[in-house]
């Protein structure tokens, strides 16, 4: 049977969840700032015609902003990430197998769909996201994940599609191959696009094309493939079960510099919270974890920065245990005296949670411990993040990254769940 693939990505997924819930945002220039408010890294096509470029630093724009009327909101990941759930949630309905690519964006196997009907069958796909989500998508269908790809690429970024395109069924697949960039597919990096223009393949149609030997001779199996799904043989199928992390890091700059201890260690537990919850959701455990501070680099005054890794006795992805070892570190990593700007950590080593092995001295009651996270993690789910925290964390959330322009959480926060009052004119 022929392998039919559809690309389903989000178009400005993150300024689309602001207009969700904010429908006056619609049609108006909309930017979305990284950590800190610093730089763009989301924009509404308005935002984009305006002549907004994408990572610049928010303070270069502000006559564009004022000029445009532009709309400006920090990083709502509460929001982002649950509304990407509902869409990922929406995709699995549609599709047997799934595999979810970014946080906007997934590949949805249509294999034994009849030819006649893949047209159809991915604008139905794009209008149910819609109605169910509010997410406007654009629709790729290919015979593999690279012209899947391709085929989203085209439909998002040109009008005439309407955001679907059945590349298979498409009269011109080769005229349309030969205006794609080659620099533009899916899985093609600086390295490799330099070593394509060395060789006059400037387009998809001219890899399509080459040597797929000599693409192996000097870009190894990951070359010859890419020239080989450009031809419609599939080496990479639907992966409904990727790996899980090796490593799992959770950090950010805080909201102003900070000196005191108890600051940076409210900060860093809250971090290693984070990445406690990732091990669980993955089902895994961490048998090392580093710890790091440091000061900005930029900024005058003293420069400290720091780290240290530590072995674990037993692998866990218990918050209450990971804080234990974090904070001895800490302490260790902690001078007086000095502005700290950031904190981290990474947890590594990472394996399965079956294949937890007690150290011979461990007389942790880990069946408890895991029952007793098990019920603050289902609290936490429903309730909002950190509803339930260790003490350690502290109420005292000054440190937090700078985010003056955040939208509220309208699905992850009661107090911000829209109220309609039916009886008002």
């Amino acid at each position: 049977m022929l392998k039919i693939f559809a690309l389903v990505d989000c178009n400005n997924f993150y300024t689309s969840c602001e207009a969700i819930f904010n429908p006056s945002l619609k049609g108006k220039p909309v930017v979305v700032l990284s950590n800190n408010d610093g730089c763009v890294i989301a924009r509404s096509e308005e935002a984009k015609s305006a002549g907004i470029k994408m990572g610049i630093p928010v303070f270069e724009i502000g006559g564009i902003i004022k000029k445009h009327k532009v709309h400006v909101f920090s990083t709502n990941y509460a929001l982002y990430g649950d509304i990407s759930q509902r869409v990922m949630t929406t995709f699995a309905s549609l599709a047997p197998e799934i595999e979810i690519y970014s946080i906007d964006e997934a590949f949805l196997d249509l294999s034994g769909i009849a030819a006649d009907k893949l047209f159809t069958t991915a604008k139905k796909i794009r209008e149910k996201v819609f109605r169910w989500t509010g997410i406007p998508v654009s629709v790729g269908v290919a015979p593999t994940k690279t012209l899947a790809k391709v085929a989203n690429q085209i439909a998002k970024s040109e009008d005439q599609y309407h955001g679907v395109l059945d590349f298979i069924s498409h009269p011109g697949k080769d005229e349309l191959l030969s205006q794609f960039p080659v620099g533009e597919i899916w899985g093609v990096g600086e390295k490799y696009e330099e070593f394509f223009r060395r060789s006059n393949i400037l387009s998809a149609l001219d890899l399509k094309n080459a040597d797929e030997n000599r693409m192996k001779e000097h870009l190894g199996v990951m070359g010859q493939r890419l020239v080989l799904e450009l031809r419609g043989t599939v080496c990479y199928p639907i992966n409904q079960n990727p790996d899980t992390k090796k490593e799992i890091c959770t950090s950010a700059s805080f909201g102003h510099p900070i000196e005191t201890y108890e600051e940076l260690e409210q900060a860093t537990t809250s971090y290693v919270s984070k990445v406690a919850v990732k091990l669980r959701k993955q089902k895994s455990l961490a048998q090392s974890l580093l710890i790091f501070i440091m000061t900005n680099k930029f900024a005058k005054g003293p420069k400290y920065v720091n780290y240290k890794i530590v072995r674990l006795p037993s692998a866990s992805n218990q918050t209450r245990e990971l804080i234990h070892y974090a904070l001895i570190a800490l302490k260790q990593l902690y001078r007086k005296g000095y502005l700290y700007k950031k904190s981290g950590i990474v947890v590594s080593e990472i394996i399965p949670e079956e294949g937890q092995q007690s150290a011979l001295w461990d007389d942790t009651n880990r069946e408890k411990n895991k029952q007793l996270i098990k019920v603050i993690d289902n609290i936490n789910r429903k309730a909002g993040l950190d509803k339930i925290r260790f003490a350690v964390q502290g109420p005292d959330e000054t440190w937090r990254m700078r985010q003056e322009n955040l939208s509220p959480h309208y699905t992850t926060r009661w107090s911000d769940v829209l109220v309609v009052n039916m009886d008002k004119d």
